[in-house]
């Protein structure tokens, strides 16, 4: 039996690959059932994941406690119901969406865009995609910028942490067959500068996670309600590479300009405090 407060002694890489080995030890008999029942390609299909989520929630509990002697381990991760997580938390959303529709605000007036009519429905996917948002930026931030983040921080300190699980978080999009890599690979430098982006978030405000949550949910609500409800047609004045490769945002100059520039405010512009590293 493993004796987890002994895995402090090991390096990151091997506490990571311990905790994922012990919950896809757990997980994975539950979900291949699973799968074989909702099958792989209907809406059904992510039950088995939302399970994993649930699964690696619950197992960073018994984790922090025994390995790393946390108290109380999502805190410790950044995850909190304070008034600052909230108003973070609040901040973060505005600041996506108002960051987004300037971006398509601006390549509508220079031509590069037409918008099109609002559907009946757009206050439905507008709420959708602020759930939708909201759960893409609760899972992956306390994941990436939390857990992944601290197990490598304990080691390395702050900033090559972050610079490696951005690396895994912008790697892992690519887990596809290989024409589709290649078709997507142009959005790699773009999933790697959002990673630092929110990781900064997270550094801004003394450790917490609401603002990198909601800066996170706010940018995919956006982008769910301009691509499901059909509002902008891209007009080619000008290449795919600088309006968004397969209209992703985050495949253009575009894109990552104005997210670099949402990460410049978070790491320069004054006024608030900043996270202490470990060590």
């Amino acid at each position: 039996m493993i004796q987890l407060h002994k895995l402090i002694r090991y390096p990151a890489p091997v506490r990571i690959f311990v905790f994922l080995l012990l919950l896809a030890l757990v997980w994975v008999p539950i979900a291949l059932p699973l799968y074989a029942w909702l099958g792989t390609d209907g809406s059904l299909s992510v039950i088995p994941l939302i399970l994993l989520y649930v699964m690696f929630m619950v197992w960073l509990m018994p984790w922090g406690h025994r390995v790393h002697g946390q108290a109380k381990p999502l805190c410790a991760h950044g995850l909190g119901t304070s008034v600052y997580h909230g108003r973070e938390l609040a901040i973060g959303v505005v600041v996506g969406l108002v960051s987004l529709g300037l971006l398509f605000a601006l390549e509508g007036w220079l031509g590069w865009l037409t918008w099109q009519p609002a559907p009946p429905a757009l206050g439905r996917i507008a709420l959708e995609g602020l759930l939708v948002g909201l759960g893409v930026g609760l899972a992956e931030e306390l994941l990436f910028r939390g857990w992944l983040l601290d197990e490598l921080r304990y080691d390395l300190g702050f900033t090559p942490a972050l610079w490696a699980s951005s690396t895994i978080y912008a790697s892992l999009h690519f887990i596809k067959p290989w024409n589709v890599i290649l078709k997507e690979l142009p959005s790699f430098p773009g999933l790697l500068l959002l990673g630092l982006t929110l990781g900064w978030a997270r550094q801004r405000t003394t450790g917490r996670l609401g603002l990198a949550i909601g800066l996170h949910g706010g940018l995919v609500a956006g982008y769910y309600l301009i691509d499901v409800g059909d509002l902008a047609v891209y007009t080619q004045r000008v290449p795919e590479w600088v309006t968004g490769l397969n209209q992703n945002p985050l495949a253009g100059a575009m894109g990552v300009l104005f997210l670099a520039l949402i990460s410049a405010g978070i790491r320069y512009i004054p006024g608030a405090s900043r996270w202490r590293d470990i060590g």
